[in-house]
C-alpha cells in the first residue's frame, strides 16, 4: 500500500471513530444510511446497475422464491445459511444506427451489439464476501471502424473484489479491494458507463463507514485498460490514478419544508502522465472539491452539484468550474405520474490550446450520453439548457422526451467530444452555437427481468460546428435486455 493509500485509509478510520459518539443511539443502531445514497446504490429484493449491489437475503426463504431462477439469489453453502452464494446474468441486444457519424458526411455506422455478464457473490458469515464477474462484448454491423475493446471484447474479467465489514458501536464499517465499479459522486463525474459493452471499472481499496445520518469514504484507484482478447491482457492502467474521500449527510426532514434529501460531499484527486489538450501530451493533476443536494422537496426532486477544479497540465494552471443543476416536478401522485422538468449544465472552457491558464473542466468518468448518445458532447467548455416531459403511455412503461440547447463557454476553444477529445478546427470559429439536440426514449419494463429501451435522437449542429465543417447527425438505437 502506497503513503498516499495508508494516509487516506487512516483518515477514514479516524473520522469513523470520530462520528461514532455522535451517531451511538437506539436509532442509530437500527435504522442503516439510506441504500440508494450509501455511495453504492443498494437495492433490497430488486435488480440494478451494479449486481453486487443487490440485497436478496430475502430469497433464504424459500416460500418467497417464485421459480428456479430466484432460487439461484440465495444459494445455501452450510446448514445454517451463513455462507451462501448469489447467481447473477445479463444478456444485453443492442443495434445503434448512427448517421454522418464523427459529424462527417458519410455513409451511416451500423453497430449490432452483444453483452453477456455472468457474476457470482460469494457471502461467508456476516463479515465478509467476495464477487466475481466475466464480460463478453461482441460487435457486427457497418462502418464499424476499429472497434474499442469496450465494445469487442472475447472475455474480461469485469469485476473481482473481496470485501469485509463489520458494525463498530452502531456504524458500519468496510473496505473493499481488487477490481469494482465506482459511483460515488455525481453521475456526471462517475458512473459505470452502461452504455459502453464492457463496464468502466477501477483496481485499488475502497474504505467507508456509514452511521444512520452521515456516512464517510476514502478510495485510491487506478482505471483498467482493457485489452479486447481473452482475461490476460487487461491491466492496471499505470498512467492513471484517482483517490479521495466523501463524506454524506441526511438533511432533517424540515429542511426545505417536507422533504427527504442527502448532502454528499467529496475531495478527489486524478492524476493522468498522459493527459491531452490541444494537440499537446504531457502530464496532469486536477483536484475536485465539490457537493451534490439530492432527493425530494414535497412533488419535486432535484439533483443539483457544483465542482471546482484546480491543478496543473504541463506548464498550465488548471482554474475549471462545473454545475449540474436538474429538477423535475411531479404532476398528480404515484410513481406513474407525469413529470415536467429542467436541467441547467455548466462547464467552463478555455486555455485548451495553451492560453493562460487551463480552463476546460474534465470528469472523470462521468456519464457522457446524458447530453448526446452519439457521444458528439461532453461537460468540457460547455452550457446546456434541457426542459423535458416524462410520462407512463401504457403499464410498466416510460416516456421521456427532452429538447438541449447548447453552447460554447469559450468561443476561443474548441467543442468537444465525449471522449475529451475536441473537433478539429472548431477552436477557429467564433460561433458560440454548438447545437440543438431532440431526443426521446421509451424504457418498457415487460417483467421485473426483461426490458426493451428505444431512443430517437436528432442533433442539429449548429455554427460552432458547422462553419468548421461538421454535420448534422441522427441516432437510432433500441436494445432488449434479459437478466436474473
Amino acid at each position: 500500500m502506497t503513503t498516499v493509500s495508508a494516509r487516506l485509509l487512516a483518515a477514514t478510520l479516524s473520522l469513523a471513530s470520530a462520528i461514532a459518539p455522535t451517531l451511538v443511539n437506539a436509532e442509530a443502531a437500527k435504522t442503516p444510511y439510506p441504500l440508494a445514497s450509501n455511495g453504492d446504490a443498494a437495492v433490497k429484493d430488486g435488480y440494478t446497475l451494479s449486481r453486487w449491489a443487490e440485497d436478496w437475503t430475502s430469497k433464504a426463504d424459500p416460500a418467497k422464491g417464485d421459480d428456479v431462477l430466484d432460487r439461484l439469489k440465495f444459494l445455501p453453502l452450510d446448514d445454517d445459511g451463513d455462507v451462501y452464494l448469489t447467481l447473477s446474468g445479463e444478456l444485453r441486444l443492442r443495434v445503434n444506427e448512427t448517421t454522418n457519424p464523427n459529424l462527417r458526411e458519410a455513409e451511416a455506422q451500423r453497430q449490432d451489439i452483444t453483452r453477456i455478464v455472468a457474476g457470482a457473490d460469494l457471502h461467508i458469515g456476516e463479515h465478509l464476501r467476495a464477487y466475481g464477474e466475466l464480460a463478453h462484448g461482441g460487435i457486427s454491423g457497418r462502418n464499424l471502424g476499429a472497434p474499442a475493446a469496450t465494445l469487442r471484447n472475447d472475455l474480461v474479467v469485469q469485476q473481482s473484489f473481496v470485501e469485509a465489514s463489520a458494525e463498530i458501536s452502531g456504524i458500519d464499517v468496510g473496505v473493499r479491494y481488487g477490481r469494482q465499479e465506482f459511483t460515488d459522486g455525481p453521475n456526471l463525474l462517475t458512473s459505470q458507463r452502461d452504455n459502453n459493452t464492457i463496464r468502466y471499472t477501477l483496481n485499488g481499496w475502497r474504505a467507508w463507514a456509514r452511521g444512520s445520518k452521515v456516512r464517510a469514504g476514502a478510495f485510491d484507484l487506478r482505471p483498467t485498460a482493457y485489452g479486447d482478447l481473452g482475461t490476460d491482457d487487461d491491466v492496471n492502467d499505470p498512467a492513471r490514478r484517482f483517490s479521495g474521500v466523501n463524506l454524506g449527510f441526511v438533511l432533517p426532514k424540515t429542511f426545505l419544508g417536507n422533504s427527504s434529501l442527502v448532502l454528499d460531499t467529496f475531495l478527489w484527486r486524478r492524476h493522468n502522465d498522459v493527459g491531452a489538450w490541444g494537440g499537446r501530451i504531457g502530464p496532469a493533476t486536477r483536484k475536485y472539491v465539490g457537493a451534490q443536494l439530492k432527493g425530494d422537496v414535497g412533488p419535486l426532486n432535484i439533483d443539483w452539484s457544483v465542482n471546482h477544479q484546480w491543478g496543473y497540465y504541463i506548464d498550465q494552471d488548471i482554474d475549471a468550474w462545473q454545475a449540474f443543476i436538474a429538477q423535475t416536478y411531479r404532476i398528480g401522485d404515484g410513481k406513474t405520474a407525469p413529470r415536467i422538468g429542467v436541467h441547467f449544465d455548466y462547464a467552463s472552457g478555455g486555455g485548451g490550446y495553451g492560453d493562460g491558464k487551463l480552463r476546460n473542466a474534465y470528469s472523470p468518468f462521468g456519464n457522457n450520453i446524458y447530453f448526446s448518445y452519439q457521444l458528439f458532447l461532453t461537460p468540457s467548455n460547455l452550457v446546456a439548457l434541457t426542459p423535458n416531459v416524462g410520462f407512463t403511455p401504457f403499464k410498466n412503461a416510460r416516456v421521456t422526451a427532452e429538447y438541449e440547447l447548447a453552447w460554447r463557454d469559450n468561443v476561443h476553444d474548441a467543442v468537444y467530444r465525449a471522449n475529451g477529445q475536441p473537433f478539429a478546427g472548431t477552436q477557429n470559429v467564433r460561433a458560440r452555437k454548438i447545437a440543438d439536440l431532440t431526443r426521446v426514449q421509451l424504457v418498457w419494463t415487460l417483467t421485473p427481468r426483461v426490458s426493451f429501451t428505444g431512443r430517437y435522437e436528432h442533433m442539429a449542429a449548429g455554427p460552432a460546428l458547422t462553419e468548421a465543417g461538421y454535420r448534422s447527425s441522427d441516432f437510432l438505437a433500441g436494445w432488449l435486455c434479459l437478466r436474473f
